[in-house]
């Protein structure tokens, strides 16, 4: 079996200190977090900024400093920034990290590809937004991480590559179990996965307590998971364990190891994402 890749969400919009006290918030939590992580198997990291009181940050410079401290801590973890529209619908905030350079440049980008709801909340992206997010990161080689809910979403990312927005080898994340949209079901995956276009790579997250099994059926059947706090807080389905990002990272581990699959390295999933190598 290939490598599996294991994709990092650490934080998230959402998660706030008084729900659980295990989700990192500040630079330095974050950049320890990710390092505990990433020596435990997580290749990737899907990174979202906060600001000093621990809401959710849009601002370049925020972003710059959480991507710097975490590249000092893993050189070589592919380093992923959110442009979601969950709390910030302009194309402007949303492309905030995306003009970062050097050291704190980020190798990828997540790009909805959709609007949506969530339990609670709506998640805008209208098409045209979501076209200018795919364009300016063209512009800035900045590979996007394809986030899909449902089937239109897709689609639309052939209407993309159609419009020469996207580039292969394409990262998927689908992301299963959310109320509006499609659930941890072999039916759902398997439609979702097999119209994916060519030279795909896509791993498989799950919302809330869905995340386990979802995160289960990447190990078996994906290329990857997606696992993390901004998904899911807590360890059980009973809701009686708050967890860690570095207890799902293991859990994830083993699963793999049970099956005698290997983790990816973050070289392994350069190559094959055609991210440039670190120096």
């Amino acid at each position: 079996m290939e490598p599996l890749i294991i994709n990092l969400a650490p934080t998230g919009l959402v998660p706030t200190r008084a729900q659980t006290p295990h989700v990192p918030l500040t630079t330095e939590e974050v950049a320890a977090d990710c390092a505990r992580c990433c020596a435990a198997g997580a290749s990737m990291l899907h990174l979202h900024a906060r600001a000093a009181d621990g809401s959710p940050s849009c601002d370049r410079a925020v972003f710059g400093e959480l991507v710097a401290a975490v590249r000092q801590r893993v050189p070589n973890a592919i380093i992923i920034t959110t442009t979601s529209g969950r709390r910030a619908p302009e194309v402007e905030m949303r492309a905030a990290s995306l003009t970062l350079e050097g050291e704190q440049k980020p190798d990828m980008a997540s790009l909805t590809l959709g609007s949506l709801n969530f339990s609670a909340e709506a998640s805008i992206s209208e098409p045209s937004t979501v076209m200018r997010l795919a364009a300016i990161m063209k512009e800035h080689g900045i590979r996007p991480e394809l986030e899909v809910f449902d089937l239109g979403m897709v689609n639309f990312a052939k209407i993309l590559i159609d419009k020469g927005l996207i580039e292969p080898p394409f990262y998927f994340n689908i992301l299963l179990g959310n109320p509006a949209s499609a659930q941890v079901s072999l039916l759902h995956l398997g439609t979702l996965v097999a119209d994916l276009p060519p030279q795909s790579v896509w791993s498989v997250a799950g919302i809330g307590r869905h995340q386990a099994r979802a995160n289960a059926l990447g190990v078996v059947v994906g290329h990857g998971v997606r696992t993390g706090l901004e998904d899911n807080l807590w360890l059980d389905d009973e809701r009686t364990v708050l967890a860690t990002n570095l207890q799902f990272v293991e859990r994830i581990a083993a699963q793999a190891a049970a099956l005698g699959r290997s983790l990816a390295s973050p070289g392994q999933v350069r190559s094959r994402l055609g991210l440039a190598p670190r120096p």
